[in-house]
């Protein structure tokens, strides 16, 4: 049981960075990607492929 807890925090801590991380580094494209729980969420669920899909989504909405 703590093993699933720990890989969920991981999960969650390394979604968090990723998306600082293209925050910080694409910010000069005047691409920003909010930080909150729905996005966190979806790319700790489904890792890059959420992360490009935030990205395409980004795109579509603008």
């Amino acid at each position: 049981m703590l093993k699933k807890i720990t890989l969920v925090l991981r999960k969650i801590v390394v979604a968090f960075l990723l998306l600082y991380g293209l925050n910080y580094f694409i910010s000069s494209l005047h691409i920003y990607i909010p930080i909150n729980l729905i996005t966190i969420g979806i790319v700790s669920l489904l890792g890059l492929p959420g992360l490009s899909s935030l990205i395409i989504l980004f795109f579509i909405v603008k």
